[in-house]
């Protein structure tokens, strides 16, 4: 077989199909029979992979190979994310949730998750807001228990986010301040100063699955992760963010998103997508 028969490998409907009931019940990502044409590219590389000459042979191996399950849905999950991006989450986190973490740091751990982190660009704007615009304003977190947690249910994503080693156009977004105060360039990219790097953890993990997380967050990012999923799913997750929170907590969703159901009952919107379980801090 040569690279290019996998690549001019037709995937039929039926094909589709069973592929895209395969990822929706491994991460409840929901594929119209519009993504047909994308799916097929996308997985080109994994019959081309595998030596496989047809879809029906690789729909039999992710049937079979929980591995290839994984790396399928690595290859169909978007990874798009920049530092500060949708800016308006990160002045509010800055002016009003901010001094509320600092002050809480004083007496008890805090918590902060950046759940979909992709590669990390997202929870390591979130560390920048959190120190401050210069390194004598971060160091307040030198004696304090303050971790961000990362997850993504893709490894490759996952490592990249523990690495924080980034391109000079991927950094290229933070502002200068923070910029100065916590990256570390070289001709070649720029990787996070340790201060921050230290205090996140990245970590692999399907939001369908158990968390093993025991403590409830002062706050979550989950943004621009809902949108790939039907209404029963994102009712189902956002109930469960919710129930992560500590009283007094802020979510923060994508721009395009909106809680509903139960989820939406218990919490006030005081912004543009972003909420507040109602309570104090503790």
């Amino acid at each position: 077989m040569t690279m290019g028969l996998a690549a001019e490998a037709e995937l039929g409907v039926e094909d589709f199909r069973t592929l895209a009931a395969i990822l929706r019940k491994e991460a409840r990502i929901a594929l119209s029979p519009a993504k047909q044409t994308l799916v097929r590219s996308r997985l080109g590389r994994r019959l081309r992979h595998h030596g496989l000459e047809d879809f029906g042979a690789y729909v039999r191996l992710v049937k079979e190979d929980a591995g290839e399950r994984a790396a399928m849905v690595t290859a169909l999950t978007t990874n798009h994310t920049h530092f500060f991006r949708e800016r308006h989450h990160f002045d509010h986190f800055t002016a009003e949730v901010r001094p509320a973490l600092q002050a809480a740091a004083e007496r008890r751990d805090v918590r902060i998750w950046s759940a979909g982190c992709s590669s990390g660009e997202e929870v390591y704007s979130l560390a920048m807001c959190l120190a401050g615009p210069d390194r004598r304003s971060g160091q307040w977190l030198l004696n304090r228990d303050v971790r961000l947690l990362a997850t993504d249910i893709s490894a490759p994503m996952v490592a990249a986010a523990q690495a924080a080693r980034y391109t000079l156009e991927t950094v290229a977004p933070v502002p200068d301040d923070y910029a100065a105060a916590w990256l570390e360039r070289d001709d070649q990219g720029a990787s996070v100063a340790p201060l921050l790097g230290e205090r996140v953890h990245a970590r692999v993990l399907n939001l369908f699955g158990s968390w093993p997380m025991t403590r409830c967050f002062d706050v979550i990012f989950c943004r621009n992760v809902m949108i790939y999923f039907d209404e029963p799913a994102k009712r189902e997750l956002e109930l469960r963010l919710v129930q992560q929170l500590q009283p007094g907590g802020h979510l923060y969703i994508g721009h395009s998103e909106r809680l509903g159901g139960d989820a939406e009952a218990q919490m006030e919107s005081i912004g543009h997508t972003i909420y507040r379980k109602p309570g104090v801090l503790p």
